[in-house]
């Protein structure tokens, strides 16, 4: 209860002080695009959002259960961001490649909102070249043929339109647009998607984002985004900054990391400590877009990591999905029975992490 009445007071402690306050790339940004990055860039300073994809949707063993998330089952409160998968939304279909419904999303998404929480969505879209999915790397000339003037670039306007109908549709009742935070092209400093380091130029992958955000702003005039870069893992910000597509179109600045042995902890650091100094530098609001460890195993995963986190300045951390049947990986959230529920607990009871009834008190 302490907690959660002094973040109450510093956000609105917060809201009389936006004069001067940096504003999203957008310029013509929508208000509740504005407020939402300004509201971002004062909470970084208080603590650490948690965030979890796919919550509201499906979890450990359960499908489409209204009102239940496997975060709440444990903790009794909602995560504070909420991560959705548009993946082949660009084919028309009804369902993502993780089995949701489009629409579906679209209203989680408006609850959210409504709830005071954070949207923030992903784009693993189809091979526009062969027609294979995001991670069919199998041709090194995919980003150059959809960009203006190449083979497939009319095909990659028509994924793009479809995009921009879905991030239309995003409004509450009264017709307000609802902010979104969308990070395409992640992980690019691997080579695991289409759109990887080895995959293409740094010249086209930048190009890349620079028509996208272009033409969702000015052909569909699309203003409620707030645009993420997101990387794997880097060890200098000169290797962070590589495939960097421009100050003047991004507004977070983030990276993905899942825990893959003895050396996670220290790369957590090094990424952490490197993103958050560059994102103060620039007034540009700090994250960890995608996490994930062994927590079946290792039952303090929760707490070595915001340990390891805490000195610096980050939004939030963003765990992975907890598929409902077997998959090719196990839960990254916790979830009953989890071994690793109990410090989750603790993590969530930390005074530097953020969830839901922090930043929405009346939400349920």
């Amino acid at each position: 209860m302490i907690k959660s009445i002094f973040l109450l007071a510093f956000i609105i402690v917060g809201l009389f002080a936006t004069v001067g306050n940096p504003k999203p790339t957008d310029k013509k940004a929508t208000p509740e695009t504005v407020k939402l990055y300004q509201k971002l860039l004062r909470l970084q300073k208080k603590g650490l959002m948690f965030g979890h994809q796919d919550d509201l949707a499906y979890g450990h063993s359960w499908v489409y259960e209204e009102g239940r998330s496997d975060v709440k089952d444990v903790c009794g409160d909602y995560p504070a961001v909420y991560g959705w998968e548009l993946g082949h939304l660009e084919l028309g279909d009804a369902y993502s490649l993780d089995s949701v419904h489009f629409d579906k999303i679209q209203n989680w998404i408006k609850l959210v909102y409504e709830r005071g929480g954070v949207n923030t969505i992903s784009w693993h879209l189809r091979n526009p070249l062969t027609g294979g999915t995001a991670w069919d790397v199998s041709s090194k000339k995919v980003v150059s043929s959809i960009l203006p003037g190449g083979e497939k670039h009319e095909v990659y306007k028509q994924y793009l339109d479809k995009l921009a109908d879905f991030m239309l549709g995003l409004k509450t009742d009264d017709g307000t647009y609802i902010p979104i935070l969308f990070r395409p092209f992640h992980e690019h400093t691997g080579s695991w998607f289409w759109w990887g380091k080895n995959l293409c130029s740094i010249e086209d992958y930048k190009a890349l984002w620079r028509y996208t955000v272009s033409y969702l702003q000015d052909e569909k005039n699309i203003h409620h985004l707030l645009y993420s870069y997101s990387t794997d893992r880097f060890k200098s910000i000169n290797d962070y900054l590589d495939r960097y597509p421009g100050d003047d179109i991004i507004d977070v600045v983030a990276f993905d990391l899942y825990d893959r042995g003895r050396k996670f902890l220290p790369t957590l650091k090094n990424c952490s400590e490197k993103v958050s100094q560059y994102a103060k530098e620039k007034n540009k609001i700090a994250a960890i877009s995608e996490a994930g460890g062994p927590i079946d195993k290792n039952t303090k995963w929760w707490t070595e990591v915001l340990e390891t986190i805490r000195p610096y300045e980050l939004s939030y951390i963003l765990v992975w999905r907890n598929p409902h049947s077997t998959a090719g990986h196990g839960s990254f959230g916790p979830y009953k029975g989890n071994p690793s529920e109990k410090n989750f607990i603790k993590f969530y009871n930390d005074s530097h992490t953020i969830f839901q009834k922090e930043i929405s008190p009346k939400s349920k």
